[in-house]
């Protein structure tokens, strides 16, 4: 009997609302935002000589003005392809165990946190190839330190034959350890949210988008700022491209030390203020958005159910 309520749970139109509203809010998002994370991977991956001491508008300007405003929407329908996947499987993972755990006591930020990691690594290791892919094509143009373009390819589908031909299946999962470290990410963030949108909740009854929009930020801003050195070294690894004292198989603490040793503290950081306005405003939009759409939603689905 419980089997077959766990199954119905994880097969429930409940967990697929949530995915398809979580989707749907993760494209309206990065579509509003993308520019924000051009100037985020280019902080990131380029030569910290290069765009030293700009700021992320002074970055902006002067793509616009070097590469033209198309610059800034670079890899753009890749990266919407890869996180309408992810968000999905994420978001149906999430809401399946939240289902299938939830009792008389309710949730509790521990569940919360436990059950968003374990989301967390069924999204990365289903959806890392579709994310190594997105971060060549947002550098396509920008020679690696070899001098090789690290994306002659256009599309998503292409791009993950000729990783998987180039560099082997291994190279498809490319950053998969601190991908699977950074589970703690988003654990942290739906915990974060989670707690905060039941708070509110109960202080303030139904909450206006505006309350899910801030609730989303702060969030995200308290998740990125703990795990940021961790993506830096992620985008890294994901991109391919080695610095030319490093060796090709460098693995997580080989780059967070030479980092360190390169750039001091600060290094791990760097990107961070692009990143912050780009992922705080994209979760903050996100979550506002997937609240309204899984409310409408499921407020069809049962008018529809009541009318039979």
């Amino acid at each position: 009997m419980s089997h077959s309520k766990g199954l119905k749970d994880v097969f429930s139109y409940n967990s697929w609302i949530h995915a398809v509203s979580g989707a749907s809010g993760a494209l309206v998002a990065m579509s509003a935002f993308y520019p924000l994370d051009t100037v985020r991977s280019r902080l990131q991956l380029e030569d910290p000589e290069k765009r030293k001491n700009q700021s992320t508008w002074d970055v902006l300007r002067q793509l616009v003005t070097e590469e033209g405003f198309s610059t800034l929407y670079r890899g753009l329908v890749p990266v919407l392809e890869s996180l309408c996947i992810s968000n999905f499987v994420y978001f149906y993972t999430f809401h399946s165990l939240k289902a299938m755990r939830q009792t008389g006591r309710g949730q509790s930020a521990i569940k919360d946190l436990l059950m968003g990691a374990v989301a967390g690594v069924v999204n990365v290791l289903s959806t890392t190839p579709c994310w190594v892919v997105n971060t060549r094509l947002k550098m396509k143009g920008i020679k690696a330190s070899g001098g090789e373009d690290r994306a002659p390819y256009t599309n998503l589908f292409q791009g993950l034959l000729y990783v998987a031909q180039k560099e082997g299946i291994s190279g498809l999962w490319a950053g998969t350890i601190p991908s699977l470290v950074l589970v703690i990410n988003p654990a942290l963030q739906f915990m974060m949210y989670e707690g905060l949108k039941r708070r509110l909740v109960k202080m303030y009854g139904e909450l206006p988008a505006l309350g899910y929009f801030l609730a989303g930020a702060v969030a995200k801003a308290f998740a990125t700022v703990l795990t940021y050195p961790l993506q830096l070294i992620q985008t890294k690894m994901r991109h391919g491209d080695r610095n030319a004292n490093l060796p090709p198989n460098a693995g997580t603490i080989e780059i967070l030390l030479f980092l360190l040793k390169s750039h001091g503290p600060a290094g791990l950081f760097r990107g961070l203020e692009a990143k912050l306005l780009q992922t705080v405003l994209t979760a903050a939009l996100m979550f506002a958005t997937y609240e309204k759409i899984a409310k409408y939603v499921t407020m069809i689905l049962t008018r529809q159910v009541k009318a039979k």
